[in-house]
């Protein structure tokens, strides 16, 4: 008895060394977020004593489910503490021969346990956390036996039957036979000794947490757990050595871990919807016009102010009071009926003469004969082909043309096929 009972109180000195060991090591320089959990499952209690050694079948028959609810407080990376507790049942049966005893006893347990973890183990895949640990605690138990059917009392003969009489020559022919109905109504008790229902245990555990999802909050607890119980007298029958009982469970686990932060977490929404980058007076979120020039008027939208509603703004209007419906040009002036006519009949000739002329025979040589009477207008050249004025006159013409094209193949300009288009529509309507 005392040789068993030193080498498992050696293995548990070794788990817990193994853990302090860690705890030791870790660096207190490192500051690490404390992340307390809950942990609800179920597992499977099969009791190891003496009563249930003693049977010719599946010895897992005697298994009976237990429940826990556990509390876990995670201190660092590397270790924690976590206390619970359990309910459930022992049971055992001897089915032979030499012994026909049998118990079942409620169990209720409460411990707690150091935790070491090993999650640094798994860089590539976080989402595995295995883990140890080792304990103490405190169980309660009351062995109640299976002695009788009703008022039968059960008597196990040879022949392998059970019978309502002793297996005495005697009573062979009235002895009848009664089926156990596994129910434990019986409490058992030690004639020589008035032992205690209740004793300190010692459980050591070592399992797996399967992270569930992206949030670190949710995961799945496998595991199993070898609990030494400084008692003999669980199943009632006292031997030698410790009682003692494995448990394998499955359970989920709450992290109370904090929302992993997004770009988003620092962005002051309530800020940017009171941003007003023109400075218009009007928040971005309702301007309509989000460029406008500093000190301008502007309406309820944001935008410039127009007074005679000729779509120019007032700061650009030289012409403040048009009438309503007429024409304007881009400085909202009033534009002339007949010099727009004019103007168009201009337009569609140039358009003619193009079509007839460079459409039917693009060439250098085309356009040149086109500017021997250039129509000089004062036509401002558009900012984005000016730098085909290549002598800063303000006029383009059919050489400028020919050395933008020039360029163009060349990769000297910043020209496009389109803006060449452009430049020759130009040179025709200046």
């Amino acid at each position: 008895m005392a040789t068993t009972f030193m080498k498992k109180t050696t293995l548990i000195a070794a788990v817990i060394l193994l853990t302090a060991s860690v705890f030791k090591s870790q660096d207190d320089n490192t500051a690490h977020k404390h992340y307390p959990s809950v942990l609800l499952g179920v597992g499977g209690l099969k009791f190891t004593g003496d009563v249930g050694k003693l049977t010719d079948v599946n010895p897992l028959l005697d298994a009976r489910l237990g429940y826990y609810l556990k509390a876990e407080y995670r201190f660092g990376k590397y270790f924690g503490m976590m206390f619970g507790g359990l309910y459930g049942k022992f049971a055992g049966t001897d089915n032979s021969k030499a012994s026909h005893l049998n118990f079942q006893s409620k169990a209720i347990q409460a411990d707690l346990n150091f935790v070491t973890y090993f999650d640094h183990l798994f860089k590539q895949n976080d989402e595995v956390s295995p883990f140890l640990s080792a304990g103490i605690g405190y169980v309660m138990f009351d062995a109640k036996g299976d002695l009788k059917n009703g008022d039968n009392t059960y008597y196990y003969w040879s022949d392998g039957s059970v019978r309502d009489q002793p297996d005495v020559l005697v009573n062979q022919a009235t002895a009848t036979i009664i089926k156990r109905d596994y129910t434990y109504e019986t409490q058992l008790k030690d004639s020589a000794t008035n032992y205690s229902r209740a004793a300190l245990v010692i459980p050591i555990q070592a399992g797996f947490d399967f992270q569930l999802g992206k949030l670190h909050r949710w995961d799945v607890q496998i595991g199993f757990n070898y609990n030494i119980i400084l008692s003999d007298y669980v199943d009632n029958k006292k031997a030698g050595g410790n009682d003692s009982y494995w448990m394998g469970h499955v359970g989920f686990k709450y992290t109370f871990a904090p929302k992993p932060k997004t770009p988003q977490d620092d962005v002051d929404f309530s800020h940017i919807d009171k941003m007003d980058v023109d400075g218009d007076g009007v928040a971005d979120n309702e301007d309509r016009c989000l460029s406008t020039p500093k000190g301008v008027p502007v309406d309820n939208h944001g935008c410039p102010m127009d007074g005679d509603k000729d779509g120019v703004a007032d700061h650009m209007d030289k012409e403040p009071s048009t009438k309503k419906g007429a024409k304007v040009d881009g400085f909202g002036v009033t534009i002339n009926e007949d010099s727009l006519a004019y103007h168009q009949i201009m337009w569609d000739s140039l358009a003619a003469e193009r079509n007839e002329n460079f459409n039917e025979n693009p060439s250098i040589e085309t356009l040149k004969k086109v500017e021997k009477d250039p129509i000089k207008s004062g036509v401002k050249i558009p900012d984005e082909i000016v730098s085909a004025d290549i002598n800063k006159d303000g006029f383009i013409s059919a050489e400028e043309i020919s050395k933008t094209i020039d360029g163009f193949f060349e990769g000297a300009n910043d020209f496009t096929v389109d803006k060449i288009n452009r430049l020759i529509d130009f040179f025709f309507e200046q």
